[in-house]
């Protein structure tokens, strides 16, 4: 599905064609909805209240840009009075510490404060009272430390412009914690786990903006700090993108999908506009209709668990199957009045960007080659905090064209698809170790250097320099055991045109009509082998093969290897 988005009528229908096949999967009471039956970590009503909530996302711009649909808003005025009375059958249920129902506070909050004539008037003094009252136990409870704090925030504002009972002293302590995640060149990092990823886009910064406008009049000093915070980070963000709207898929939940672009959508709506409206509308247009091209919905046109096809591997221990709808927080655009130039100007094209960008907030460097973007980060990240971190944070590069993979297990290569990693296999065993954080990094306008042990006894220093042709890998290892390091590329998609493989002398390639690698190297014993990678173990492709060089590593032994990573990518 490819659609023109060019109008404000052609974006309305792009997110009726992602929430119309909903109508008919809502409870009879309106207020929870069943999605599908794969585990998480919290009970079915959240589960369940979560999947009724996320549409709201989109819902709320569309009611204040002057939609009307009245079968959606019937659904959710039932929805809100029966899930906050205690006597519903349906009601959502009171609340524990750290709950994830906190989390889908924040799309009702901000119908409260932006449409409240559609999902706050509506109520009735008694339905009002019930979703005041159960909107405000968030200030009971304890709550990360991290972008959740913006979900308490949204909450005291809805509830103060409705006049409401609300926690004075919990909105400012949320505030400040804000404050205290905030770096330099408008990055912050995502609370106590100090990461840097989507979060801070479609989190932190989407957050922010929210709050620009709603108190503009009440915190001016605030919002006009949060604005132009946004103001300096979208100078880096937009180098995530490429030419053909895929954004990098790096770090955790990207089964959040186009919620990749949302930050654009909030900046947009809060009246940025360093970068051309046209820009931000091409990037929008471009990243919507990119999705719709991959394989993201089921046959009832629900959007499933994955990313560029649905995936359980590669999920969050959090992604339940309403999550993927976090994603219409893009439709934020929708906002928007008739009159605004984003609906009247034609989408216009990436401007011309760096062809290396240092972002030392983000930990990485970013790398343009023709329409491909590969970031090349430090491997910076908390070690255990969530699934396959090792896999989503800490590979030498991530690729708009080539994706990454996520193991399916740390036993032999084919299963654990280390692309993007220099994978050590110790002699007389098959687990597979790769870089699970850097205990040292630094990062330069043309390289990334890092320190790290795979494993305790093996200890390594890795070179990454972009160029030209793709980048080049030099690394000084000194190990404890008899082992062998694959220093491996990109995962290339398989089973398709024109695919083929080859492993010969010092190198190894796999390509087919649209993308290659090719991997050649230096080192002891070197030897090209071309890795099957078990199937959906790549978040772009159900399956694909893994061009590498083995090298051979003696105890005791300080060795040099050089390995050089080509791709290609073709232009249609």
């Amino acid at each position: 599905m490819n659609m023109r988005l060019e109008t404000k009528q052609d974006f309305r229908d792009w997110m009726f064609s992602v929430l119309n096949p909903l109508k008919p999967l809502y409870s009879e009471g309106g207020a929870r909805l069943h999605l599908g039956d794969s585990g998480v970590t919290y009970p079915e009503v959240s589960i369940e209240m979560e999947a009724f909530s996320r549409p709201l996302w989109a819902l709320v711009p569309f009611w204040k840009g002057g939609g009307v649909n009245g079968a959606f808003e019937e659904i959710y005025q039932k929805g809100l009075r029966n899930g906050t009375d205690p006597a519903h059958p349906e009601y959502w249920g009171g609340f524990t510490d750290y709950d994830q129902r906190f989390v889908e506070m924040a799309a009702i909050a901000s119908g409260m404060i932006f449409t409240p004539e559609k999902v706050w008037e509506p109520l009735g003094a008694e339905g009002q009272k019930h979703l005041a009252d159960w909107l405000y136990a968030i200030n009971e409870h304890i709550i990360p430390d991290c972008n959740w704090q913006f979900f308490m925030i949204l909450v005291n504002v809805a509830l103060m412009k409705n006049g409401c009972r609300y926690d004075a002293d919990n909105l400012k302590s949320g505030l400040d914690k804000i404050e205290s995640y905030y770096l330099e060149d408008g990055w912050y990092r995502d609370g106590a786990s100090g990461q840097k990823d989507y979060y801070i886009s479609f989190a932190m910064h989407y957050y922010g903006l929210l709050y620009s406008v709603a108190m503009a009049d009440e915190d001016p000093e605030r919002c006009a700090c949060f604005r132009e915070r946004a103001r300096i980070f979208a100078g880096d963000f937009i180098c995530w993108f490429d030419a053909d709207g895929a954004a990098l898929p790096y770090g955790r939940s990207l089964s959040y999908r186009f919620g990749e672009a949302a930050f654009w959508a909030a900046y947009v709506f809060a009246g940025l506009d360093d970068i051309p409206v046209a820009v931000v509308k091409g990037i929008l247009a471009r990243h919507l209709n990119w999705w719709c091209e991959q394989k993201i919905f089921d046959r009832d046109g629900v959007l499933t668990i994955g990313y560029a096809y649905p995936n359980l591997i590669m999920a969050e221990r959090y992604n339940a199957p309403g999550s993927p709808y976090w994603g219409m927080k893009t439709l934020l655009c929708l906002a928007l009045p008739d009159d605004h130039p984003f609906w009247s100007t034609e989408a216009a094209p990436l401007p011309a960007l760096p062809e290396v960008k240092m972002m030392l907030q983000a930990n990485m460097i970013v790398h343009r080659r023709g329409r491909d973007v590969i970031a090349y980060p430090a491997g910076v990240c908390e070690k255990y905090g969530h699934g396959h971190v090792p896999e989503k944070y800490s590979k030498f590069a991530y690729s708009t064209k080539f994706g990454f993979s996520v193991a399916r297990s740390q036993i032999v290569l084919h299963e654990n698809a280390p692309d993007s990693a220099l994978a050590f296999v110790i002699d007389g065993d098959d687990y597979v170790f790769v870089r699970k954080a850097s205990e040292s990094y630094h990062i330069f306008a043309d390289r990334v250097v890092s320190d790290w042990q795979p494993f305790p006894g093996i200890r390594v220093t890795s070179v990454v320099v972009p160029t030209e042709y793709g980048h080049m890998r030099i690394h000084e290892v000194e190990s404890d055991y008899d082992c062998t390091a694959y220093d491996c590329g990109f995962a290339v998609e398989k089973f398709t045109e024109g695919y083929g493989e080859s492993a010969e002398g010092k190198m190894a390639a796999a390509a087919w009509r649209k993308q290659g690698c090719t991997v050649s190297g230096e080192g002891p014993e070197a030897a090209g082998v071309v890795i099957g990678a078990d199937p959906n173990t790549n978040v772009l492709y159900a399956n694909a093969s893994i061009p590498a060089v083995a090298y051979k590593i003696r105890k005791g032994e300080k060795v040099r290897l050089e390995t050089r990573v080509e791709t290609f990518v073709k232009e249609e």
